[in-house]
């Protein structure tokens, strides 16, 4: 048993099923983000967890005790919302203390937790504004500082960020991370946003159509993704995918693909399981940084196999230059270092990292396991 659990939680509006057999358990401390793009049931099932939406199957629990039929008032968690919900005739102070206040926690008490609060946000001198007066990063400082004042068994977060710059979304993320090092809440985060999942997060749930399509560290849904949609939403730029056929070689299996000329090329594969797939169709799924050049190229890879082929784009990003070929019929993507000379329209001597290559079956779309 977990802090929190989720288990066979399903939600229904009408005929139309939204969450299908959700079956999470997060632990004490633990950092849990609900990815996932729009439409995928992330919201309402924090919104379920917080009692503001019914479940129309299975059970949520909170330390061992079942909330399902438990006021939101009575369920001992804090939310922070994307639109910060402030009160605009209220000062910060009085914003952050307003939910202690209704529960007739002693003034004393509550001033002593808006100051403790107030110094771990560094927005003591904020208390005596209102929430006019405050920038967007400032106003949700508050709204997670109302949070914080409640001491509340679980933080809920719905997309906080997106309402931010670019810039004040990475200072907060930054933020919330230490926060939760600091203070070792647990957390359920919701955001469509792979990058806030993959940095803030101790594991993540992808979610797609009302199913969790997996449930893992960010490690475990970066390098090892269980099917064709976790591999293409998580990571920026995504897993390159191509068409391939699994061919033996001196008994090793090998992908052949085409490369941007339509010559057939072989990789030799890492995994040891593929003689199965002798002679089929597979998808192979190789990240851009796995294909770079041969001095860029991780050195302690036991794999690495030469790949000369055609360039089409660059894109220099700064930090990296991003390389755009195509490989079995698709444009794919190759991350070198910033000062990798490749221009377009010639034959670039690539280092592809072979074991990093994930393999998925494409009627399933599900991985194939190393």
């Amino acid at each position: 048993m977990g802090f929190l659990d989720i288990s066979h939680v399903t939600k229904s509006y009408g005929s139309v099923q939204v969450l299908h057999e959700v079956d999470i358990s997060v632990q004490e401390g633990e950092f849990l983000v609900l990815v996932g793009p729009s439409g995928c049931g992330k919201s309402t099932l924090l919104n379920m967890i917080a009692g503001l939406e019914a479940i129309s199957s299975g059970d949520i629990s909170i330390k061992n005790r079942v909330i399902n039929d438990v006021h939101p008032s009575k369920r001992n968690i804090a939310m922070v919302f994307q639109s910060y919900a402030l009160y605009p005739n209220m000062t910060v102070g009085q914003n952050m203390t307003f939910g202690l206040e209704m529960h007739g926690v002693p003034k004393p008490e509550r001033d002593r937790a808006l100051a403790d609060v107030a110094r771990l946000l560094q927005i003591t001198p904020l208390l005596d504004r209102r929430p006019g007066q405050l920038s967007g990063g400032q106003r949700q400082r508050v709204a997670m500082g109302r949070a914080l004042v409640r001491n509340p068994d679980v933080f809920l977060f719905d997309e906080p960020l997106s309402n931010l710059d670019a810039k004040l979304r990475v200072d907060m993320r930054t933020e919330i991370k230490k926060l939760h090092q600091n203070l070792k809440t647990t957390i359920v985060y919701v955001t469509h946003d792979q990058i806030e999942a993959m940095t803030l997060s101790t594991r993540i749930a992808v979610m797609n159509k009302g199913y969790v399509q997996q449930l893992g560290t960010p490690k475990d849904i970066y390098d090892t993704p269980a099917n064709l949609f976790v591999a293409t939403f998580m990571g920026s730029p995504a897993m390159n995918i191509m068409a391939a056929k699994v061919v033996a070689q001196n008994g090793v299996p090998h992908a052949e693909i085409t490369d941007a000329d339509g010559a057939t090329r072989h990789l030799r594969f890492s995994q040891a399981n593929l003689a199965d797939w002798v002679g089929r169709d597979v998808l192979l799924g190789i990240r851009p940084e796995a294909i770079t050049d041969p001095e860029g190229a991780d050195r302690k890879s036991a794999n690495i196999q030469p790949f000369a082929n055609r360039v089409t784009v660059t894109e220099p990003a700064g930090s990296d230059t991003f390389v755009t070929m195509t490989l079995g019929g698709r444009d794919a993507i190759a991350r070198m270092r910033a000062d990798a000379s490749v221009a377009p329209g010639e034959v670039f001597d690539f280092a592809i990292n072979m074991e990093k290559a994930v393999v998925f079956d494409p009627v399933s779309e599900a991985r194939i396991p190393a």
